[in-house]
């Protein structure tokens, strides 16, 4: 691992905190980097003792938007962690974010030396309807463009202690007296711990020829071990906090007009967009998302088998621990 000196996390937040985590346990020299990376930086400075505090430095902070921002921040990196991506917001924030702001952090990673690990998400496709899902699959094309030995990681639902989504829907079963699904709650998903996402980024971060040469130009689809049904993990979720609530199913007609009106109100625990609804009537697990070539995929499955890195964390065992 001494060949990796400094490895950049571009993004704060739930998944960045855990892949620093990760990383600075591993003995990997961190730095956090975002618009407002202070944030972050204090709260896992409380997290290490002295001596792995040595491996959090400074933060920096940079603007995707504005390239000039990234070459200093990544200077001297060696590895380049890409987090680029926002939920809700215009067609413009998310070309702006998610490929644009891409294709300029691939860009500065490439005029640094450094390697590239893009999170894309499963779904992600350039002709996509939904604007999230159109400007994933842009910016993955921009990344490749950019930098053709970048590896990109595309997860399913992300959970682990502080994510956004089972944590939500357990604070929502505290005010409704309900947990809404759409269309029947059919569409499938396959969830992925945020620990196991992290584990792979250490081992892309080792410095390991062998497993550079393996993983450049990859596209990793990430889920884990679960395959359920929306109406399933609201199920888990009312299970794991220990409520009873019914689970209604609304026709797709209705979320569209919640969409419509809360889409234009400020961020808060009820909102939901039009897109997200169409969202959540896709099936979101491997396999589902196009690929080409198609021989640039792999499952996460197949990399933990064949660098043995474990078993995938199931829901069953992780929701209990803090739902």
């Amino acid at each position: 691992m001494a060949n990796v000196h400094r490895a950049v996390i571009c993004g704060a937040g739930f998944l960045g905190s855990s892949i620093a985590r990760t990383l600075v346990a591993s003995s990997i020299r961190v730095q956090a980097t975002s618009r407002h990376p202070e944030t972050v930086y204090n709260k896992l400075q409380n997290e290490f003792s002295p001596a792995e505090r040595t491996n959090l430095l400074p933060p920096v902070s940079a603007d995707i938007t504005n390239p000039s921002t990234l070459t200093a921040a990544f200077r001297d990196a060696t590895l380049v962690v890409s987090l680029v991506g926002l939920m809700q917001g215009s067609d413009a924030d998310f070309d702006r974010i998610q490929w644009k702001g891409a294709e300029n952090v691939a860009r500065a990673a490439q005029e640094a030396g450094a390697k590239l690990v893009h999170f894309s998400a499963i779904g992600a496709d350039a002709e996509s309807e939904i604007p999230y899902f159109r400007t994933k699959g842009l910016g993955e094309r921009a990344v490749f463009e950019e930098c053709p030995t970048a590896t990109v990681i595309r997860p399913s639902l992300v959970f682990g202690k502080e994510d956004n989504f089972f944590n939500r829907f357990k604070q929502l079963s505290t005010f409704l007296p309900f947990l809404p699904v759409f269309g029947g709650g059919t569409s499938l998903f396959q969830p992925v711990h945020v620990e196991d996402l992290a584990r792979v980024v250490e081992l892309l971060a080792r410095g390991d020829p062998e497993v550079d040469k393996e993983f450049a130009g990859k596209v990793i689809e990430a889920g884990g071990p679960d395959v359920l049904s929306y109406r399933q993990v609201m199920e888990l979720v009312l299970r794991y906090s220990d409520r009873s609530r019914l689970i209604l199913s609304l026709p797709f007609w209705v979320g569209m007009l919640q969409g419509t009106v809360l889409e234009q109100l400020p961020p808060n625990l009820f909102t939901v967009t039009r897109s997200q609804v169409k969202q959540l009537g896709q099936d979101n697990m491997v396999g589902v998302t196009p690929v080409h070539p198609p021989h640039n995929m792999i499952s996460l499955q197949t990399v933990f088998q064949d660098w043995r890195l474990g078993e995938l964390a199931s829901l069953h065992k992780v929701l209990p621990q803090y739902l």
